[in-house]
């Protein structure tokens, strides 16, 4: 009897808010974000006063209240969706009983359902009960750190500990929570945040070797994952899930790989999972004996994940199959599923009308990392107003990305009315040409306050004020979304993915391989055309390791086609083949050698 193959990746910050609430009960897990308490309070308010329990506000004054708000909105979560199965399961035999959309909602191979049927004649009321209890469960209510946004944090203009770090703080709310799930950690190591980890006991296995709260690192490739997995074994702190993003091809900020490619990546963790998991044992059992805490005789379960661009039920299963994956992320299109995701009308009309020309990786973090989104969003359109004011940037009423050190005082957001002012002065008296000036004062000026933007549809949703945020909407979906243009249910999109029903209607799309090989040759060209002046050594060396690894990832894919024909594929080999062989000119047609 198996569960839900699909899970929903962690999408901007407010859009997935509170997507437990609405799919946990029906077995699938999903990701929050954890960087806005502020959003996360105004939302434990609103689902309080629906769910009739008692709210008592965590005001910023008090001591450690970004962990405190943290804390008690899982904490209401996990009871909400507890009691929700529970409701579930007890009316499994009245009319229009929601144990239907439960089952009706699992892959086609689960047996589940069926068993159901038969222990409904079989067993007692209550045994029937009982069973449900035992089969039965909810999805997992995950949570996402960014491990760069870990701002320092003051408090009558005086630095506070290390421990109160935004990144911090959010750990520790999730830690003294009652959910049973998993830490996400994306964007990279933070060996403090890493270290800090060690100081709480959910972590560790407890004394019948359970690990009740898991680490996940999300990851773009098998190196990464050997370094922070080793990193956080020698701790005693085992990493329960490799999630493999693709680098390009994904929703939100894209960390580029240097030219390795999601197919031969996955081949990588599927060729050495069994020395991966045993690597890190070596490491991990030590570690805890040296603590005088628990040490399975066995390595822990170590799941292996990826997402990224993802759009079919063949590419689904040929992931889950080909690479022996225990689930795939389904992102950007549940961002057309208002039963799912807040998303405000505006932006779900957008969505739906975009096309690939509209979406594109642009430079507007403020983090300096590419950030996917779509042409037309309410917050650029009002960042432009405030450019043609002559006011350009936000007031940063939130400053989470509050990182750059680079003027005196208090670190600033780059996307600050503060800090875009000091830049602009600066560059005023800095002698550059006219086209220089320009170039340079539309870098600054292109950054988006994305700390709010993308908690804004939340707000608009569930009809919060936006006064202090302002009403424009950030929204980062992937390329993928291109091909959904239409609005479904959870039932719909569940159906979608397990191939019985199909949502896309634009039969020109490619399959997800060649989609993120295109991206990463454009990539490539785009980072040359940048160094046009002058390409040194390192550089030139750089970009031509790029080249080869999307040469050897095309070799790849040439050889992987060759089983096609033997196996289920959810790719047209001929199509496929004539895809790579254009892809292979173009980028054989591109020259990196060092200019003079």
């Amino acid at each position: 009897m198996t569960g839900h193959t699909f899970h929903i990746p962690v999408m901007g910050i407010g859009f997935t808010v509170d997507t437990p609430l609405r799919v946990a009960p029906y077995g699938i897990s999903s990701v929050i974000s954890l960087v806005d308490d502020i959003l996360i309070e105004k939302m434990r308010k609103l689902h309080s006063e629906r769910l009739n329990i008692p709210y008592q506000a965590i005001s910023s004054k008090m001591e450690d209240f970004r962990a405190k708000r943290i804390t008690a909105f899982l904490d209401l979560m996990d009871k909400a969706i507890k009691d929700k199965l529970d409701e579930i399961r007890d009316g499994w035999n009245k009319k229009g009983s929601e144990i239907e959309k439960y089952f009706d909602m699992l892959p086609n191979r689960t047996d589940l359902k069926n068993r159901f049927d038969q222990i409904c004649e079989e067993y007692s009321p209550e045994g029937v009960k009982e069973w449900l209890k035992q089969h039965l469960s909810p999805g997992s209510i995950d949570v996402n750190i960014m491990t760069k946004l870990d701002r320092d944090t003051y408090k009558a203009g005086q630095q506070q500990p290390v421990m109160y770090n935004d990144a911090h703080a959010a750990l520790r709310g999730f830690a003294n929570s009652t959910v049973e799930s998993s830490l996400i950690l994306s964007a990279g190591m933070n060996p403090r945040l890493y270290s800090y980890l060690e100081e709480f006991d959910c972590f560790y296995p407890s004394a019948d070797h359970a690990l009740h709260k898991k680490i996940v690192l999300k990851v773009s490739d098998y190196r990464s994952a050997l370094i922070q997995g080793r990193f956080l074994a020698k701790k005693g702190l085992w990493v329960s899930e490799y999630r493999i993003e693709s680098g390009l091809n994904c929703g939100g900020h894209a960390f580029a790989t240097q030219g390795h490619l999601m197919g031969p990546i996955l081949e990588e963790f599927k060729v050495n999972r069994h020395s991966l998991v045993s690597d890190m044992f070596e490491l991990f059992k030590p570690a805890l004996i040296s603590k005088g805490r628990p040490s399975p005789e066995t390595a822990p379960e170590v799941k292996i994940t990826a997402q990224g661009g993802v759009g079919t039920a063949e590419e689904h299963n040929f992931l889950l199959e080909t690479y022996n994956l225990d689930s795939v992320g389904w992102g950007s299109p549940f961002l057309l599923v208002p039963e799912v995701s807040n998303i405000d009308e505006d932006t779900l009309e957008l969505l739906e009308k975009a096309e690939e020309k509209d979406l594109y990786l642009s430079n507007i973090s403020p983090l300096g990392v590419p950030f996917n989104t779509v042409k037309g969003n309410t917050k650029d359109l009002e960042k432009l107003k405030y450019i043609e004011q002559g006011t350009p940037g936000s007031g940063c009423p939130k400053r989470y990305a509050c990182l750059n050190n680079e003027f005196d005082g208090e670190a600033l957001c780059t996307a600050s009315r503060q800090y875009q002012k000091k830049k602009i002065d600066q560059i005023k008296n800095g002698g550059l040409s006219q086209s220089d000036y320009s170039k340079q004062l539309e870098q600054i000026t292109e950054k988006s306050c994305i700390c709010v933007g993308l908690g804004t549809s939340a707000l608009i949703v569930n009809n919060l004020s936006t006064k202090v945020e302002g009403p424009g909407v950030s929204v980062c979906p992937g390329p993928n979304i291109a091909w959904f243009s239409q609005r479904a249910t959870l039932k719909e999109m569940a159906d979608h993915i397990y191939g019985r029903l199909n949502l896309m209607t634009k039969p020109e799309r490619p399959n997800m391989f060649i989609s993120e090989l295109k991206m990463y040759v454009k990539n490539l060209e785009e980072k040359l055309m940048e160094s046009t002046s002058s390409v040194g050594k390192g550089q030139s060396e750089n970009f031509s390791k790029f080249k080869e690894n999307l040469k050897s990832g095309i070799e790849y894919y040439k050889n992987l086609a060759a089983s096609f024909n033997q196996r289920k594929s959810p790719f047209d080999k001929e199509r496929f083949m004539s895809a790579l062989q254009s892809i292979e000119t173009r980028l054989h047609n591109i020259s990196v050698s060092t200019k003079e």
